[in-house]
């Protein structure tokens, strides 16, 4: 009967969050849910609630699924183009986000491995799913990671309509026009074979990373026909990660959280106005406009990013590219950049 409740709850804020236009709507919707949950003692009566490790497992999977399926054959022909300012502009973006996490990890509640995984610009659902495994606090990461997405999917259309417009191009975008049953195969198929993999490689934040390298390989070579994650599915996914978030929040984290939030917001508008500042000359050189620029490095929102730029006649193939691009090079060194961070002592 919890459980039914806890399900119920999740759709319901998970519709509300949605109506209100916030990207991965049940991944938050959840987290709020387990967060009051947790923080209040519900059930009353027997055990505490509690996800079992092969639901989050599972979950991470389909969104490693997700992932790699954004890398198509378009994306790759755009990068092999313009490779020189598209990488440019990818590590500039990283390298900057992760400087402003350092200057989060300041904060007497954040250390320098949670606040660079809190502000870093590579998929907020993804680095969520995998904070705590390489040793963040995913509480505060999911957060303001998600503080992020929020201020850059408010701040797009207003910047976005003041900028010059550029001629419409076509975007290349995962799961366009494959059926179900190809969205079913290529979920369970990479999923569980990237599952197995990343065991036997002993890879770090396997559980994400092993499906999607899989499901990058097949979809960067065509394979793939377009298949994606159902989005049935992913909701599903988005909602057991937020839960499995929001159920390891206590009372004390809960104050932390918020005695961060100022300072995250703070940064989180410095870092959009800086990545702009470094992205638009360096993609400039590959002959994009101010408008192409912005939206190509702007730090989070992929799917509104993609609409946005479809909208003003952006040009989406360069927008998704470096997107694309920033978000597999961000997970991939995910695991590296916790074990340097875990090392460093700053002054």
């Amino acid at each position: 009967m919890p459980w039914v409740l806890t399900a119920a709850a999740v759709l319901a804020a998970s519709l509300v969050l949605g109506a209100v236009g916030l990207p991965a709507a049940p991944l938050f919707g959840a987290l709020v849910v387990g967060l009051v949950a947790a923080v209040a003692g519900w059930p009353r009566r027997g055990p505490a609630l509690a996800l079992p490790r092969l639901a989050d497992r599972a979950a991470q999977a389909c969104l490693g699924v997700l992932s790699g399926a954004l890398v198509q054959p378009a994306t790759l022909r755009a990068l092999g183009q313009d490779w020189l300012p598209v990488s440019a502009a990818v590590l500039a973006t990283l390298v900057i986000s992760v400087l402003a996490g350092l200057a989060l990890g300041r904060h007497r509640d954040v250390g320098p491995v949670t606040g660079s995984f809190a502000l870093v610009a590579g998929g907020a659902s993804g680095i969520t799913a995998i904070a705590a495994e390489l040793g963040a606090d995913q509480r505060v990461v999911a957060v303001v990671q998600y503080l992020r997405v929020l201020v850059v999917v408010l701040t797009m259309p207003v910047v976005a309509t003041a900028l010059p417009r550029g001629s419409a191009a076509p975007a290349a975008t995962a799961g366009t026009g494959a059926p179900l049953w190809a969205d079913l195969a290529l979920t369970v198929g990479a999923g569980a074979l990237g599952l197995g993999l990343a065991r036997l490689a002993r890879l770090p934040a396997g559980s994400l990373l092993g499906p999607m390298l899989l499901a990058a390989a097949l979809s960067g070579a065509g394979w793939s026909g377009g298949a994606s994650v159902p989005d049935a599915v992913m909701q599903v996914a988005y909602a057991v990660i937020g839960l499995q978030v929001g159920l390891s929040f206590t009372r004390e984290s809960l104050r932390a959280v918020r005695r961060v939030l100022p300072a995250a917001l703070a940064l989180t508008v410095a870092l959009i106005a800086v990545t702009a500042a470094v992205g638009v000359p360096l993609l400039g050189l590959a002959g994009a406009t101010v408008l192409d620029a912005y939206l190509a490095t702007t730090p989070g929102g992929l799917y509104a990013v993609l609409a946005t730029a479809v909208d003003t006649g952006a040009d989406t193939t360069l927008v998704l590219t470096v997107q694309v691009l920033r978000l597999l090079v961000m997970l991939l060194l995910a695991p590296v950049l916790a074990v340097a961070l875990s090392r460093w002592r700053p002054a």
